[in-house]
């Protein structure tokens, strides 16, 4: 994957240059080397992190969940799940949020662009056979209202990558740690369409519930940004 994606950064160039005559096309898909970018992404992965991990800290009050004791490995787990969320977080927002997303608001409205964004995205991540798709059913509403959010996290915040990269990177980062670190134990007092097929929060309605008050935050930073693309999505 490492490798497509270098060999994709490579074909943007020529992409840019010979289509559209744009030799600055990562800038205009919001990749940007600046200060508040950086600023952004900081904050992303914060909200990202804070909200995995409170939504696992309320599940364990609740008793949906056990809390286990932290291995010795675990600094290793939360510096190795950095790494590889900022690497997720960075090339999944680049491709979706970054080339498709600006690709689509070239022929079509924000808001069609904004739909067909999250639907795509959500449909990739969601390719498995026909009894695993219906088994976990639950994760594909919540990867089209993950999509949505990070679509409006990038518009709510000048069109740059930052923040998106961040707050998928932070979301990962922080159920890395749970479940790489194994620090919970679910309790099996409610179905796993609550909590998450499969232990992915995303597949169960506690994760939608959390990614519905994300969603809803973002929309509304949006809401007081002026949009000079079409009306208001």
């Amino acid at each position: 994957m490492g490798l497509l994606f270098g060999e994709f950064l490579l074909l943007l160039r020529w992409w840019g240059q010979n289509l559209y005559r744009e030799p600055r096309l990562f800038k205009r898909y919001g990749l940007q080397g600046t200060r508040q970018n950086s600023l952004d992404l900081l904050k992303g992965l914060i909200i990202g992190v804070s909200f995995a991990l409170t939504l696992f800290t309320l599940e364990g009050w609740l008793g949906w969940v056990e809390f286990q004791s932290p291995s010795k490995e675990l600094p290793r787990i939360i510096l190795e799940g950095f790494v590889s969320a900022i690497g997720v977080g960075l090339a999944e927002e680049f491709v979706f949020r970054g080339w498709l997303l600006d690709e689509l608001q070239r022929d079509y409205s924000l808001k069609v662009s904004l739909w067909a964004d999250a639907i795509i995205f959500a449909s990739l991540h969601f390719l498995k056979p026909l009894s695993e798709m219906i088994r976990t059913l639950p994760q594909f509403p919540g990867l089209v209202l993950l999509g949505l959010t990070l679509v409006w996290g990038k518009r709510s915040h000048g069109n740059r990558l930052g923040l998106p990269i961040g707050l998928h990177g932070g979301l990962v980062w922080g159920y890395y740690i749970i479940n790489v670190g194994q620090l919970v134990k679910y309790s099996n007092q409610v179905s796993p369409w609550i909590t998450g097929v499969d232990g992915n929060p995303i597949a169960g309605v506690m994760g939608l519930l959390f990614l519905g008050v994300l969603a809803f935050w973002m929309r509304k930073k949006l809401s007081h940004v002026p949009l000079n693309n079409s009306k208001k999505d």
